[in-house]
């Protein structure tokens, strides 16, 4: 039977920390994650850069930056500033990886403001970049341990509510679910950090590839995306 519920695992964060790259490194090589997007402005964006050459298999895009927690890196209302610093960090990317991204998203999802989402798009369209919450790639973001602010629930991120999302949530189609796998690190300070050990246990059970096989799912790198959704349509 020929999959038609593809999905794309993709972390957050590459860069972020070294303990949150060795969780995404591992994350691809012993479970499920496909694609990662990658931090350039923080202080182990070259370690993120690393694995990214290291996982030649990691689709890896831009996770544009102009928060970290709870700061503001730009000034978020300066239309200007926010495309200076947009196009600065994509620059960025592609001196640390020579080549461009595989596709783009923001930390913290500052692109869905309206005024900043303009921006994203106009990157997006210049570059041939597949952007978060764009069509043909439904984006699903449930997978989270803290449902409610500074309090993380393993059971929200546990091998049963993954499942329990793969099969009562999809239907058929292009899927981005949004995981932030990651060891904790002493030097990262964070809201959302032991978390990440939870989410890479989940993402790394050894039962996980058998029920995808059962569900007739196919992951899917976002560097295949332009070639999955010629097939799904049919073209």
């Amino acid at each position: 039977m020929t999959a038609r519920k593809l999905v794309v695992f993709n972390a957050d964060d590459l860069g972020y920390s070294l303990g949150i790259d060795r969780g995404i490194a591992e994350a691809h090589a012993r479970g499920v994650v496909t694609s990662a997007t990658m931090i350039v402005n923080a202080p182990t964006s070259a370690d993120g850069a690393r694995v990214a050459r290291e996982h030649p298999g990691l689709s890896v895009g831009l996770h544009v930056n102009f928060t970290n927690e709870a700061q503001r890196l730009v000034d978020l209302d300066d239309e200007k500033a926010c495309r200076r610093e947009l196009w600065g960090q994509y620059r960025r990317f592609t001196d640390l990886l020579g080549r461009k991204p595989t596709h783009l998203d923001s930390h913290q999802h500052v692109h869905r403001h309206p005024m900043r989402r303009l921006l994203f798009e106009e990157l997006a369209d210049l570059e041939g970049l597949p952007l978060r919450d764009r069509p043909p790639v439904v984006f699903k973001g449930g997978f989270y341990a803290q449902w409610e602010y500074g309090v993380g629930d393993p059971s929200k991120v546990s091998p049963e509510a993954l499942r329990q999302i793969l099969r009562e949530e999809l239907t058929d189609g292009i899927y981005e679910f949004c995981v932030h796998p990651g060891y904790f690190d002493p030097a990262l300070e964070a809201v959302y950090h032991r978390e990440r050990e939870w989410e890479l246990a989940t993402l790394t059970d050894p039962t996980l590839p058998a029920f995808i096989a059962e569900e007739v799912i196919r992951l899917l790198p976002f560097a295949d995306l332009p070639a999955a959704t010629r097939e799904l349509l049919g073209r």
